[in-house]
């Protein structure tokens, strides 16, 4: 489930391109400037940039610029999306820092494609169909976990739920930004919720004498534990 910030000014493209996404199972945050982008990426860091060249107060290509400046943004993939055509503006966009450029108008297969490749290359945990932790294996094409040799069998919250913190091993999740992940933007659920899901994932994957990979941060949040081997786990399937 990458999470994908659409910058676009353009409220009918930008309804377009959140719909479509999210049926291709992308996560999806909307804003239409340059300065709520910049505010966004620092609250919290998306998987991928759907970024238009043309925007009020800041340009898409700042933007790129500003981002590419900084350590914790440098390594965040960029598309461009605008209708400038001219092979100028073109080799402009790629030299400020874009991964891949597309010209308005465009079709949503392409642009899906498009993200996918760069997933792929930039960021394999999150766009293939299989992530990997330690002893722990999660397929998104089949929806099947194993631990090791055994299978776990999860719900489809819990699955949700794992997919996240696999995708980011070590970082600290937030259980607001658990919420918007797992759940969406547009669902009301109690925070305490994510508290409950937590405990049924680590029911699942975890049996007598081995170790929970998935760690508490008081008063923070869940994250995977980056110690974690698998090796305890293995010698006790």
């Amino acid at each position: 489930m990458a999470r994908v910030l659409v910058v676009e000014d353009e409220e009918a493209i930008s309804e377009l391109l959140s719909y479509n996404l999210k049926k291709e199972g992308f996560t999806v945050t909307l804003v239409d400037d340059g300065d709520d982008a910049l505010v966004t990426v620092e609250e919290e860091t998306p998987d991928i940039i759907l970024l238009d060249w043309m925007l009020p107060n800041v340009s898409g290509v700042e933007i790129a610029r500003q981002l590419r400046a900084r350590p914790q943004t440098k390594a965040i993939p960029i598309i461009m999306l605008t209708a400038r055509g001219e092979e100028e503006d073109r080799v402009r966009g790629l030299e400020i820092g874009a991964d891949d450029y597309l010209t308005k108008p465009f079709s949503m297969s392409e642009l899906v494609a498009r993200m996918r490749a760069v997933l792929r290359r930039t960021q394999p945990t999150v766009a293939g169909d299989v992530a990997e932790f330690a002893d722990i294996k999660l397929d998104r094409e089949t929806c099947r976990v194993k631990r090791g040799s055994r299978d776990v069998h999860l719900g489809p919250t819990e699955f949700r739920l794992l997919d996240v913190l696999m995708q980011r091993p070590g970082r600290v999740f937030s259980r607001e930004q658990l919420l918007d992940r797992v759940w969406g933007h547009d669902v009301y659920v109690e925070i305490r919720t994510v508290d409950v899901h937590v405990g049924r994932l680590r029911k699942a994957l975890n049996r007598r004498g081995e170790v929970d990979p998935v760690r508490t941060v008081r008063s923070a949040g869940y994250a995977l534990d980056e110690t974690y081997s698998g090796a305890s786990a293995a010698r006790a399937s």
